[in-house]
Protein backbone atom coordinates (compact mmCIF):
# COMPACT_ATOMS: atom_id res chain seq x y z
CA UNK A 1 0.00 0.00 0.00
CA UNK A 2 2.66 2.20 0.74
CA UNK A 3 4.03 1.79 -3.01
CA UNK A 4 0.69 2.84 -4.15
CA UNK A 5 0.67 6.10 -1.82
CA UNK A 6 -2.11 4.86 0.22
CA UNK A 7 -1.98 5.66 4.04
CA UNK A 8 -4.16 3.04 5.16
CA UNK A 9 -3.42 -0.70 5.80
CA UNK A 10 -4.30 -3.54 3.60
CA UNK A 11 -6.62 -4.69 6.08
CA UNK A 12 -8.41 -1.44 6.65
CA UNK A 13 -8.95 -1.63 2.65
CA UNK A 14 -10.27 -5.14 2.93
CA UNK A 15 -12.61 -4.28 5.54
CA UNK A 16 -14.01 -0.87 3.79
CA UNK A 17 -14.45 -2.95 0.52
CA UNK A 18 -16.46 -5.76 2.48
CA UNK A 19 -18.48 -3.31 4.16
CA UNK A 20 -18.86 -1.53 0.87
CA UNK A 21 -20.14 -4.74 -0.59
CA UNK A 22 -22.32 -5.64 2.16
CA UNK A 23 -25.34 -3.63 0.87
CA UNK A 24 -24.85 -4.36 -2.25
CA UNK A 25 -27.29 -6.97 -3.22
CA UNK A 26 -30.36 -5.27 -1.83
CA UNK A 27 -29.71 -2.35 -3.80
CA UNK A 28 -29.87 -3.87 -7.10
CA UNK A 29 -32.51 -5.40 -9.06
CA UNK A 30 -32.42 -8.63 -11.49
CA UNK A 31 -34.63 -9.50 -14.46
CA UNK A 32 -32.50 -12.92 -16.14
CA UNK A 33 -30.36 -14.45 -13.58
CA UNK A 34 -27.96 -17.37 -14.26
CA UNK A 35 -27.37 -19.80 -11.23
CA UNK A 36 -24.64 -22.12 -11.26
CA UNK A 37 -22.45 -23.78 -8.48
CA UNK A 38 -18.47 -23.25 -7.63
CA UNK A 39 -16.31 -25.87 -5.57
CA UNK A 40 -14.66 -24.56 -2.65
CA UNK A 41 -13.40 -27.86 -2.34
CA UNK A 42 -14.17 -30.50 -5.23
CA UNK A 43 -16.42 -33.16 -4.22
CA UNK A 44 -16.57 -32.19 -0.72
CA UNK A 45 -17.88 -28.21 -0.58
CA UNK A 46 -19.95 -25.96 -3.21
CA UNK A 47 -21.21 -22.96 -3.02
CA UNK A 48 -23.35 -20.60 -5.65
CA UNK A 49 -22.87 -17.96 -8.21
CA UNK A 50 -26.24 -15.92 -9.15
CA UNK A 51 -25.11 -13.60 -12.65
CA UNK A 52 -27.23 -11.14 -14.41
CA UNK A 53 -27.59 -12.39 -17.89
CA UNK A 54 -28.59 -8.45 -19.11
CA UNK A 55 -25.64 -7.05 -17.44
CA UNK A 56 -23.15 -9.84 -17.57
CA UNK A 57 -22.15 -9.26 -14.27
CA UNK A 58 -21.81 -11.03 -10.73
CA UNK A 59 -24.75 -10.46 -8.69
CA UNK A 60 -23.77 -12.22 -5.50
CA UNK A 61 -22.05 -14.95 -4.07
CA UNK A 62 -24.08 -17.49 -1.70
CA UNK A 63 -21.29 -19.62 0.42
CA UNK A 64 -23.16 -22.87 -0.23
CA UNK A 65 -25.40 -25.21 -2.70
CA UNK A 66 -28.70 -25.68 -1.78
CA UNK A 67 -32.32 -25.29 -2.05
CA UNK A 68 -33.33 -23.38 0.68
CA UNK A 69 -30.72 -21.01 1.01
CA UNK A 70 -31.51 -20.35 -3.43
CA UNK A 71 -34.91 -19.99 -2.64
CA UNK A 72 -34.48 -17.56 0.52
CA UNK A 73 -32.23 -15.43 -1.83
CA UNK A 74 -34.51 -15.23 -4.36
CA UNK A 75 -37.44 -14.34 -2.07
CA UNK A 76 -35.64 -10.88 -1.73
CA UNK A 77 -35.66 -10.61 -5.58
CA UNK A 78 -39.97 -10.27 -6.45
CA UNK A 79 -39.02 -8.73 -10.00
CA UNK A 80 -37.36 -12.06 -11.19
CA UNK A 81 -38.75 -13.00 -14.69
CA UNK A 82 -35.94 -15.79 -15.80
CA UNK A 83 -33.41 -17.85 -14.65
CA UNK A 84 -30.96 -20.18 -16.72
CA UNK A 85 -29.78 -23.35 -14.82
CA UNK A 86 -28.38 -26.68 -15.46
CA UNK A 87 -30.02 -29.69 -14.63
CA UNK A 88 -28.99 -29.81 -11.14
CA UNK A 89 -32.24 -30.75 -9.34
CA UNK A 90 -31.38 -28.46 -6.40
CA UNK A 91 -31.65 -24.92 -8.32
CA UNK A 92 -34.80 -26.18 -10.33
CA UNK A 93 -36.14 -26.75 -6.42
CA UNK A 94 -34.94 -23.45 -5.13
CA UNK A 95 -36.49 -21.42 -8.09
CA UNK A 96 -40.06 -23.35 -7.71
CA UNK A 97 -40.07 -22.02 -4.03
CA UNK A 98 -38.08 -18.98 -3.82
CA UNK A 99 -39.49 -17.68 -7.50
CA UNK A 100 -42.71 -19.30 -8.45
CA UNK A 101 -43.34 -16.81 -10.93
CA UNK A 102 -39.40 -16.58 -12.92
CA UNK A 103 -39.38 -18.90 -16.16
CA UNK A 104 -36.81 -21.70 -15.69
CA UNK A 105 -34.28 -22.44 -18.70
CA UNK A 106 -32.50 -25.52 -18.88
CA UNK A 107 -28.80 -24.86 -20.37
CA UNK A 108 -28.99 -26.31 -23.95
CA UNK A 109 -24.67 -26.87 -23.71
CA UNK A 110 -25.74 -29.26 -20.75
CA UNK A 111 -28.76 -30.76 -22.23
CA UNK A 112 -26.25 -32.28 -24.81
CA UNK A 113 -23.47 -33.15 -22.11
CA UNK A 114 -25.97 -35.27 -20.33
CA UNK A 115 -26.82 -37.08 -23.68
CA UNK A 116 -23.22 -37.80 -23.88
CA UNK A 117 -22.93 -39.10 -20.39
CA UNK A 118 -26.30 -41.08 -21.43
CA UNK A 119 -24.86 -42.80 -24.26
CA UNK A 120 -21.39 -43.66 -22.53
CA UNK A 121 -23.42 -45.50 -19.89
CA UNK A 122 -25.13 -47.29 -22.69
CA UNK A 123 -22.10 -48.09 -24.10
CA UNK A 124 -20.55 -49.19 -21.10
CA UNK A 125 -22.70 -52.21 -20.62
CA UNK A 126 -20.65 -54.30 -23.30
CA UNK A 127 -17.51 -53.04 -22.39
CA UNK A 128 -15.17 -50.64 -20.96
CA UNK A 129 -11.55 -50.64 -21.74
CA UNK A 130 -9.01 -48.18 -20.76
CA UNK A 131 -6.20 -46.70 -21.36
CA UNK A 132 -5.35 -48.41 -25.23
CA UNK A 133 -6.25 -51.61 -24.01
CA UNK A 134 -6.23 -54.26 -27.39
CA UNK A 135 -8.84 -57.00 -27.96
CA UNK A 136 -7.30 -60.19 -26.75
CA UNK A 137 -6.72 -62.57 -30.10
CA UNK A 138 -8.78 -65.70 -28.48
CA UNK A 139 -12.54 -64.27 -27.73
CA UNK A 140 -13.34 -67.03 -25.49
CA UNK A 141 -11.04 -65.38 -22.82
CA UNK A 142 -13.24 -62.66 -22.47
CA UNK A 143 -16.83 -64.34 -22.95
CA UNK A 144 -15.50 -67.92 -20.77
CA UNK A 145 -13.98 -65.25 -17.72
CA UNK A 146 -15.72 -65.53 -14.28
CA UNK A 147 -16.99 -63.54 -11.37
CA UNK A 148 -18.55 -63.88 -8.04
CA UNK A 149 -22.03 -62.62 -8.92
CA UNK A 150 -25.61 -63.40 -6.30
CA UNK A 151 -27.66 -66.08 -7.84
CA UNK A 152 -30.81 -63.57 -6.69
CA UNK A 153 -32.42 -62.88 -10.46
CA UNK A 154 -32.97 -59.00 -10.64
CA UNK A 155 -35.92 -57.89 -12.15
CA UNK A 156 -35.68 -54.30 -11.66
CA UNK A 157 -33.98 -52.58 -14.88
CA UNK A 158 -31.82 -50.47 -12.97
CA UNK A 159 -30.16 -53.09 -10.98
CA UNK A 160 -30.23 -55.20 -14.07
CA UNK A 161 -28.27 -52.15 -15.78
CA UNK A 162 -25.32 -51.86 -12.91
CA UNK A 163 -25.04 -55.29 -12.98
CA UNK A 164 -24.68 -55.70 -16.71
CA UNK A 165 -21.66 -52.37 -16.21
CA UNK A 166 -19.91 -53.87 -13.47
CA UNK A 167 -19.96 -57.22 -15.39
CA UNK A 168 -18.36 -55.58 -18.49
CA UNK A 169 -15.73 -53.43 -16.57
CA UNK A 170 -14.57 -57.26 -14.70
CA UNK A 171 -14.93 -58.37 -18.91
CA UNK A 172 -12.52 -55.76 -19.94
CA UNK A 173 -9.92 -55.80 -16.95
CA UNK A 174 -9.79 -59.47 -17.49
CA UNK A 175 -9.56 -58.96 -21.48
CA UNK A 176 -6.40 -56.59 -20.15
CA UNK A 177 -4.99 -58.77 -18.17
CA UNK A 178 -4.83 -61.93 -20.73
CA UNK A 179 -3.18 -59.67 -22.91
CA UNK A 180 -0.19 -58.31 -20.87
CA UNK A 181 -0.17 -62.40 -19.61
CA UNK A 182 0.24 -63.56 -23.16
CA UNK A 183 2.46 -60.77 -24.35
CA UNK A 184 5.36 -61.44 -21.67
CA UNK A 185 4.72 -65.45 -21.88
CA UNK A 186 5.94 -64.52 -25.47
CA UNK A 187 8.86 -62.78 -24.02
CA UNK A 188 8.15 -59.06 -24.91
CA UNK A 189 10.19 -56.90 -22.49
CA UNK A 190 8.21 -55.02 -20.06
CA UNK A 191 9.16 -51.33 -22.47
CA UNK A 192 7.79 -52.92 -25.25
CA UNK A 193 4.48 -54.36 -23.37
CA UNK A 194 3.78 -50.59 -21.95
CA UNK A 195 4.16 -49.18 -25.73
CA UNK A 196 1.99 -51.34 -26.86
CA UNK A 197 -1.01 -51.45 -24.60
CA UNK A 198 -0.66 -47.78 -22.98
CA UNK A 199 -0.40 -48.98 -19.80
CA UNK A 200 2.44 -47.98 -17.66
CA UNK A 201 5.60 -50.27 -16.80
CA UNK A 202 5.23 -50.23 -12.92
CA UNK A 203 1.70 -51.03 -13.36
CA UNK A 204 2.33 -53.97 -15.93
CA UNK A 205 5.72 -55.23 -13.54
CA UNK A 206 3.08 -55.44 -10.64
CA UNK A 207 0.54 -57.14 -12.28
CA UNK A 208 2.77 -59.85 -13.66
CA UNK A 209 3.24 -60.49 -10.45
CA UNK A 210 -0.42 -62.34 -9.66
CA UNK A 211 -2.12 -65.04 -11.57
CA UNK A 212 -5.46 -63.14 -11.70
CA UNK A 213 -6.05 -59.11 -12.19
CA UNK A 214 -5.47 -57.64 -8.07
CA UNK A 215 -8.43 -56.06 -6.86
CA UNK A 216 -8.50 -52.60 -7.12
CA UNK A 217 -7.90 -50.39 -3.93
CA UNK A 218 -10.94 -48.92 -2.67
CA UNK A 219 -11.15 -45.30 -1.35
CA UNK A 220 -10.25 -44.41 1.58
CA UNK A 221 -14.12 -43.72 2.75
CA UNK A 222 -14.47 -39.23 3.68
CA UNK A 223 -17.56 -37.61 4.98
CA UNK A 224 -19.11 -37.34 1.74
CA UNK A 225 -19.34 -41.17 1.46
CA UNK A 226 -22.05 -42.77 3.41
CA UNK A 227 -19.31 -45.53 4.20
CA UNK A 228 -17.75 -42.92 6.06
CA UNK A 229 -20.58 -43.65 8.45
CA UNK A 230 -21.02 -47.50 7.66
CA UNK A 231 -20.93 -48.88 11.73
CA UNK A 232 -23.97 -46.12 12.80
CA UNK A 233 -25.74 -46.82 9.95
CA UNK A 234 -25.10 -50.81 10.31
CA UNK A 235 -26.27 -50.31 14.05
CA UNK A 236 -29.51 -48.61 12.74
CA UNK A 237 -30.46 -50.76 10.22
CA UNK A 238 -30.21 -53.62 12.64
CA UNK A 239 -32.33 -52.14 15.40
CA UNK A 240 -35.34 -51.91 12.81
CA UNK A 241 -34.46 -47.92 11.09
CA UNK A 242 -34.45 -48.76 7.60
CA UNK A 243 -36.01 -45.39 6.53
CA UNK A 244 -33.45 -43.64 4.21
CA UNK A 245 -34.70 -39.93 4.95
CA UNK A 246 -34.98 -40.60 8.54
CA UNK A 247 -30.97 -42.39 8.18
CA UNK A 248 -30.27 -39.41 5.99
CA UNK A 249 -31.37 -36.48 8.58
CA UNK A 250 -29.28 -38.87 11.48
CA UNK A 251 -26.10 -38.96 9.54
CA UNK A 252 -26.34 -35.20 8.40
CA UNK A 253 -26.11 -34.08 12.04
CA UNK A 254 -23.03 -36.57 12.52
CA UNK A 255 -21.06 -34.97 9.94
CA UNK A 256 -22.58 -36.33 6.39
CA UNK A 257 -21.38 -33.70 3.88
CA UNK A 258 -23.35 -36.11 0.85
CA UNK A 259 -26.52 -36.23 -1.02
CA UNK A 260 -29.40 -38.54 -0.24
CA UNK A 261 -29.16 -40.47 -3.73
CA UNK A 262 -26.14 -41.35 -2.94
CA UNK A 263 -26.80 -42.63 0.75
CA UNK A 264 -30.36 -43.90 -1.25
CA UNK A 265 -28.10 -45.58 -3.65
CA UNK A 266 -25.99 -47.33 -0.48
CA UNK A 267 -28.95 -48.51 0.92
CA UNK A 268 -30.47 -50.78 -1.70
CA UNK A 269 -27.95 -53.16 -1.70
CA UNK A 270 -29.40 -54.00 2.16
CA UNK A 271 -32.62 -53.52 0.94
CA UNK A 272 -32.51 -56.57 -1.67
CA UNK A 273 -34.56 -59.46 -0.43
CA UNK A 274 -31.94 -62.44 0.21
CA UNK A 275 -33.10 -65.74 -1.89
CA UNK A 276 -33.38 -68.99 0.45
CA UNK A 277 -32.01 -70.91 -1.98
CA UNK A 278 -28.83 -68.98 -2.25
CA UNK A 279 -26.29 -70.33 -1.24
CA UNK A 280 -24.07 -68.83 1.66
CA UNK A 281 -21.07 -68.58 -0.27
CA UNK A 282 -20.66 -66.64 -3.69
CA UNK A 283 -20.54 -69.40 -6.56
CA UNK A 284 -18.46 -68.41 -9.36
CA UNK A 285 -20.25 -68.48 -12.90
CA UNK A 286 -19.39 -67.34 -16.14
CA UNK A 287 -19.99 -64.07 -17.71
CA UNK A 288 -22.94 -64.19 -20.30
CA UNK A 289 -22.41 -64.04 -23.76
CA UNK A 290 -21.97 -60.41 -25.25
CA UNK A 291 -24.79 -59.65 -27.65
CA UNK A 292 -22.45 -57.40 -29.34
CA UNK A 293 -18.69 -57.16 -30.39
CA UNK A 294 -16.44 -54.28 -29.33
CA UNK A 295 -15.53 -52.23 -31.80
CA UNK A 296 -11.79 -51.30 -32.83
CA UNK A 297 -10.06 -48.46 -34.06
CA UNK A 298 -9.12 -49.05 -37.76
CA UNK A 299 -6.20 -46.79 -37.84
CA UNK A 300 -4.69 -47.92 -34.20
CA UNK A 301 -5.92 -51.43 -33.45
CA UNK A 302 -7.01 -50.15 -30.46
CA UNK A 303 -10.44 -51.18 -28.71
CA UNK A 304 -12.75 -47.55 -29.12
CA UNK A 305 -13.23 -46.55 -25.43
CA UNK A 306 -17.27 -46.03 -24.66
CA UNK A 307 -16.10 -41.94 -23.86
CA UNK A 308 -14.76 -42.12 -27.12
CA UNK A 309 -17.34 -43.68 -28.99
CA UNK A 310 -20.04 -41.50 -26.49
CA UNK A 311 -18.25 -38.18 -27.44
CA UNK A 312 -18.08 -39.07 -31.53
CA UNK A 313 -21.23 -40.48 -31.09
CA UNK A 314 -23.34 -36.50 -30.78
CA UNK A 315 -20.57 -35.10 -32.88
CA UNK A 316 -22.53 -33.64 -36.56
CA UNK A 317 -21.00 -35.52 -39.54
CA UNK A 318 -19.57 -31.93 -40.93
CA UNK A 319 -17.53 -31.69 -38.09
CA UNK A 320 -15.88 -34.90 -37.92
CA UNK A 321 -12.17 -35.47 -39.13
CA UNK A 322 -11.36 -38.64 -41.45
CA UNK A 323 -10.55 -40.94 -38.37
CA UNK A 324 -13.18 -39.84 -36.65
CA UNK A 325 -15.36 -40.74 -39.14
CA UNK A 326 -13.83 -44.26 -39.78
CA UNK A 327 -14.31 -44.56 -35.66
CA UNK A 328 -18.18 -43.89 -36.26
CA UNK A 329 -18.17 -46.59 -39.20
CA UNK A 330 -16.07 -49.21 -37.60
CA UNK A 331 -18.72 -48.53 -33.74
CA UNK A 332 -21.89 -48.85 -36.39
CA UNK A 333 -20.92 -52.19 -37.43
CA UNK A 334 -20.11 -53.37 -34.54
CA UNK A 335 -22.86 -52.23 -32.47
CA UNK A 336 -26.49 -51.96 -33.32
CA UNK A 337 -27.20 -49.79 -30.20
CA UNK A 338 -24.78 -46.95 -31.52
CA UNK A 339 -26.44 -46.65 -34.46
CA UNK A 340 -30.06 -46.28 -32.99
CA UNK A 341 -28.29 -43.88 -30.24
CA UNK A 342 -26.94 -41.76 -33.04
CA UNK A 343 -29.87 -41.58 -34.99
CA UNK A 344 -31.30 -40.12 -31.27
CA UNK A 345 -28.79 -37.96 -31.01
CA UNK A 346 -28.58 -36.19 -33.91
CA UNK A 347 -32.39 -35.78 -34.03
CA UNK A 348 -31.81 -34.30 -30.47
CA UNK A 349 -29.18 -31.75 -31.86
CA UNK A 350 -31.60 -30.81 -34.72
CA UNK A 351 -34.31 -30.08 -31.92
CA UNK A 352 -31.69 -27.64 -29.81
CA UNK A 353 -30.49 -26.15 -33.11
CA UNK A 354 -33.67 -25.30 -34.89
CA UNK A 355 -35.82 -24.76 -31.72
CA UNK A 356 -39.22 -27.17 -32.93
CA UNK A 357 -40.87 -27.62 -30.13
CA UNK A 358 -43.55 -29.56 -32.38
CA UNK A 359 -41.00 -32.37 -32.53
CA UNK A 360 -39.88 -32.52 -28.69
CA UNK A 361 -42.71 -34.98 -27.92
CA UNK A 362 -42.38 -37.21 -30.89
CA UNK A 363 -38.56 -37.30 -29.80
CA UNK A 364 -39.25 -38.17 -26.43
CA UNK A 365 -41.74 -41.15 -27.38
CA UNK A 366 -38.73 -43.14 -29.86
CA UNK A 367 -36.32 -42.73 -27.05
CA UNK A 368 -38.36 -44.35 -24.65
CA UNK A 369 -39.66 -46.79 -26.83
CA UNK A 370 -35.80 -47.71 -28.16
CA UNK A 371 -35.37 -50.44 -25.97
CA UNK A 372 -32.31 -49.14 -24.72
CA UNK A 373 -32.60 -48.30 -21.05
CA UNK A 374 -30.13 -45.54 -20.72
CA UNK A 375 -32.02 -43.74 -23.62
CA UNK A 376 -35.36 -44.64 -21.88
CA UNK A 377 -34.11 -42.80 -18.37
CA UNK A 378 -32.40 -39.60 -20.07
CA UNK A 379 -36.67 -39.08 -21.58
CA UNK A 380 -37.79 -40.03 -18.25
CA UNK A 381 -35.80 -36.91 -17.08
CA UNK A 382 -36.06 -34.71 -19.50
CA UNK A 383 -39.78 -35.28 -18.70
CA UNK A 384 -39.58 -34.42 -15.14
CA UNK A 385 -38.10 -31.24 -16.47
CA UNK A 386 -40.28 -30.61 -19.13
CA UNK A 387 -41.28 -26.83 -19.00
CA UNK A 388 -37.37 -25.70 -18.47
CA UNK A 389 -36.44 -28.46 -21.98
CA UNK A 390 -38.91 -26.22 -24.05
CA UNK A 391 -38.12 -23.17 -22.62
CA UNK A 392 -34.76 -24.01 -23.48
CA UNK A 393 -35.70 -24.31 -27.28
CA UNK A 394 -37.83 -20.86 -27.18
CA UNK A 395 -35.85 -18.82 -24.92
CA UNK A 396 -32.27 -16.70 -26.31
CA UNK A 397 -30.63 -17.44 -22.71
CA UNK A 398 -28.41 -20.10 -21.42
CA UNK A 399 -25.47 -20.29 -18.94
CA UNK A 400 -22.17 -19.33 -21.04
CA UNK A 401 -21.78 -16.01 -19.13
CA UNK A 402 -22.27 -18.22 -15.69
CA UNK A 403 -19.61 -20.58 -16.88
CA UNK A 404 -17.11 -17.94 -17.30
CA UNK A 405 -17.77 -16.50 -14.05
CA UNK A 406 -17.02 -19.48 -12.27
CA UNK A 407 -14.09 -19.83 -14.11
CA UNK A 408 -13.17 -16.27 -13.12
CA UNK A 409 -14.01 -16.64 -9.85
CA UNK A 410 -11.56 -19.94 -9.86
CA UNK A 411 -8.56 -17.54 -10.89
CA UNK A 412 -9.47 -15.45 -7.92
CA UNK A 413 -9.57 -18.01 -5.43
CA UNK A 414 -6.64 -19.44 -6.12
CA UNK A 415 -5.07 -16.17 -5.79
CA UNK A 416 -6.98 -15.49 -2.62
CA UNK A 417 -5.59 -18.64 -0.93
CA UNK A 418 -5.64 -18.62 2.55
CA UNK A 419 -7.64 -15.44 2.54
CA UNK A 420 -10.15 -16.77 -0.30
CA UNK A 421 -13.25 -16.52 2.44
CA UNK A 422 -17.12 -15.48 0.95
CA UNK A 423 -17.43 -12.10 1.77
CA UNK A 424 -13.67 -11.40 0.24
CA UNK A 425 -14.28 -13.57 -2.99
CA UNK A 426 -17.84 -11.96 -3.10
CA UNK A 427 -16.47 -8.68 -2.88
CA UNK A 428 -13.91 -9.12 -6.07
CA UNK A 429 -16.49 -10.91 -8.12
CA UNK A 430 -19.04 -7.76 -7.83
CA UNK A 431 -18.91 -4.96 -9.90
CA UNK A 432 -17.16 -2.13 -8.36
CA UNK A 433 -19.56 0.56 -10.56
CA UNK A 434 -23.13 1.35 -8.05
CA UNK A 435 -25.93 -1.14 -9.02
CA UNK A 436 -28.08 -0.57 -12.10
CA UNK A 437 -31.89 -0.71 -11.39
CA UNK A 438 -34.00 -2.45 -14.00
CA UNK A 439 -37.16 -0.41 -15.35
CA UNK A 440 -40.13 -1.81 -16.82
Amino acid sequence: MKRLGMPASDDTIIRHLKRRMAAFGAKTTVRVAGIDDWAWRKGCRYGTVIVDLERREVIDILRDRSASGTAEWLRRHPELEVVSRDRCGLYAQGVREGAPQARQVADRFHLLQNLRETIEMQLSRSGRPTGRALLPEAEDEVEGAATTVSLQPRSNQVAEHRDLTRQAQRRSRQAIFAEVKALRDKGMPFNAIAKKTGYDRRSIKSWLQHDEPPPRRARTPTPCSPNYFWDYLSQRWAAGCVHGRVLFDEIKLRGYAGSFSHLARFLAKWRRPKSKAAPSIPVIVPFPAKAETQAIDPTTGWLISPIIAAALCIKPRGLLTSAQAAKIAALKSASSDFTAMRQLAMRFRGLLRNKDLGKLDDWLTDAHQSGLYAMQRFARTLRRDIDAVRNALKEKWSSGQTEGQVNRLKTLKRAMYGRAGTELLRARMLPLHLPINHTS
